[in-house]
């Protein structure tokens, strides 16, 4: 703004401090608004950062419970494949026992038709005498 001719230098000097004055009082009300809307973003950021840990809190926890839930299967798998195993043996075994019994019987009856041949042909030797 152009200064007057007329005004004398004492004026200029308390112009130019109301300036100043009118200035600090405006750049504090600026910084005040600044910081009245730091203290309400503030809490806003606090509210973002607990969410932000809360689900990080949950995403690990969801991983964990996944994880356990995968070791359980992988175990319960094992203990199936082992159970799996173990009745195959024994079926193997129970059908080779019945093998092997098969095949005394088999044994036994041809001995005991041989005997049998054996005996009549001792018992027509001896009506034959």
């Amino acid at each position: 703004m152009a200064q007057r001719d007329d005004s004398k230098f004492s004026n200029r000097l308390e112009d130019a401090q109301k300036a100043r004055a009118a200035m600090l009082e405006k750049a504090k009300q600026r910084a005040e608004e600044a910081r009245k809307k730091l203290e309400a973003t503030a809490g806003e950021r606090a509210a973002l950062a607990a969410a932000r840990e809360e689900r990080r809190r949950q995403k690990d926890e969801e991983k964990r419970l996944a994880a356990e839930a995968a070791e359980a299967e992988k175990k319960a798998a094992v203990e199936a494949a082992a159970r799996a195993e173990q009745e195959a043996k024994e079926e193997a075994e129970r059908a080779k026992r019945a093998e092997a019994e098969k095949l005394v019987q088999l044994l036994a009856d041809q001995k005991a038709a041989r005997d049998a041949r054996y005996a009549a042909r001792k018992e027509r030797q001896k009506k034959g005498r």
